[in-house]
């Protein structure tokens, strides 16, 4: 059996879940996000599903998202990359409560996530050594070239506004697996991909495998593309999840 229930961390309204009676018992640890315009609800399943395989689960809302929402959608659909750095910047306030409050074992951390919550998953392994393992479902590291054509953050038809998407864009080059690699390849890295997805290219995992490959960094890479899949998480997805970090945290 598991617990779940809806908790404050460094701010931020965050589903919690564990296996039932070990809410306060230190155990290992897995940071959700969820996709972009979805919420922790929505993706729940990840956390019942990985509460029952014996991991304590905090999947916060994505600034803008779930309880956090202004109800302004057509002012979010613009914010996409603001979002993905926001997510990304909050995670060491967000590690810090869980250490404070005692609940990860042995440092036993790790990160996950599905769309946006796949990019914010990887742009967190690039800078966050104390992460053990991360997954990243129908993601992408590399977001300064993904922002030309995934929400970009307005359409550019002079030098101005040019100079106003490159201001929004260049905070999150820190964060680029382009210049990366090795952080990103000296822990357990899953990543899983529909073939067929129609809003993040599979194209985009499959350019960091063969990155991590070409340069002899695949060590701990596990890798997983599901043929005739869109852009949604399937059973085999979730369960490939689970293993992965049963195996790994």
């Amino acid at each position: 059996m598991i617990e779940l229930q809806t908790e404050q961390f460094a701010d931020v309204e965050a589903l919690h879940a564990f296996p039932a009676g070990k809410q306060a018992q230190p155990l290992p640890c897995v940071v959700f996000y969820h996709g972009f315009t979805s919420s922790k609800l929505v993706y729940s399943y990840f956390a019942v599903a990985l509460a029952q395989a014996g991991f304590r689960v905090i999947m916060p809302d994505a600034p803008d998202h779930g309880a956090r929402f202004s109800g302004d959608v057509q002012h979010r659909l613009g914010q996409f990359w603001q979002i993905l750095r926001g997510n990304i910047e909050e995670f060491a306030a967000l590690r810090d409560a869980l250490e404070h409050r005692k609940l990860i074992e042995g440092q036993r951390l790790a990160v996950g996530g599905a769309s946006m919550g796949g990019m914010t998953a990887l742009g967190i392994m690039t800078h966050h050594p104390e992460v053990r393992c991360v997954a990243s479902l129908m993601g992408s590291g590399y977001f300064t070239t993904l922002a030309r054509t995934l929400f970009p953050p307005l359409a550019v038809t002079d030098s101005a506004q040019q100079h106003e998407f490159d201001a929004i864009i260049a905070p999150l080059a820190r964060w680029d697996v382009s210049t990366q690699l090795a952080r990103v390849a000296d822990r357990p890295l899953l990543l899983w991909h529909g073939e067929q997805d129609d809003v993040v290219p599979a194209a985009e995992s499959f350019r960091l495998q063969q990155a991590l490959q070409d340069n002899g960094l695949d060590n701990h890479l596990t890798y997983l593309w599901e043929s005739g899949v869109t852009h949604r998480i399937t059973p085999q997805a979730l369960e490939a999840t689970v293993r992965f970090f049963l195996r790994h945290l």
